[in-house]
């Protein structure tokens, strides 16, 4: 299934179903593994001290910003009113501008997701869910930036 190609609400019903369901999924986990590689890790070089910190300001602002959509902006589209919800996109855009700017936080203090040579199982475990998350988040953004937005304020599209 190309999500790009679903009408509206589909598209709105799998971006609720595939993403926001699924980061309410990763993200205390990954923060549980996060707090457990600091507190083992905390004096390695390689440690990324302050992650479990990010991932908890991630997780605070997607889930406000993800209320929003669900309580405010996808009703709207829901019921047609594309050219009404202007306001809301450009807010919801900006949001996830500041999404992408905490996505690059977490790219600095992993090496780019990348375990140190030697990382434990904990360690691997965390790096791998964050390899998915940061790809699951950049695919939500796009889909709704690229794809939900744009149609929603070009109807004719």
């Amino acid at each position: 299934m190309n999500p790009t190609t679903l009408p509206q609400e589909q598209l709105i019903e799998h971006l609720l179903e595939r993403y926001h369901t699924r980061h309410r999924e990763q993200l205390p986990e990954l923060i549980r593994l996060a707090c457990r590689v600091e507190q083992v890790h905390g004096e390695h070089s390689h440690c990324p001290n302050g992650l479990a910190d990010l991932l908890r300001d991630i997780l605070q602002e997607l889930e406000g910003h993800m209320l929003k959509e669900e309580q405010v902006l996808f009703p709207m589209l829901k019921m047609g009113m594309g050219a009404q919800a202007a306001p809301p996109i450009q807010v919801m855009r900006y949001e996830h501008e500041q999404h992408g700017q905490a996505l690059e936080q977490l790219l600095a203090l992993t090496d780019q997701i990348k375990p140190p040579t030697g990382a434990c199982n904990t360690w691997r475990t965390l790096y791998q869910g964050l390899e998915v998350f940061h790809g699951d988040l950049l695919e939500h953004i796009h889909l709704e930036n690229d794809v939900l937005f744009v149609r929603a304020l070009n109807p004719s599209i």
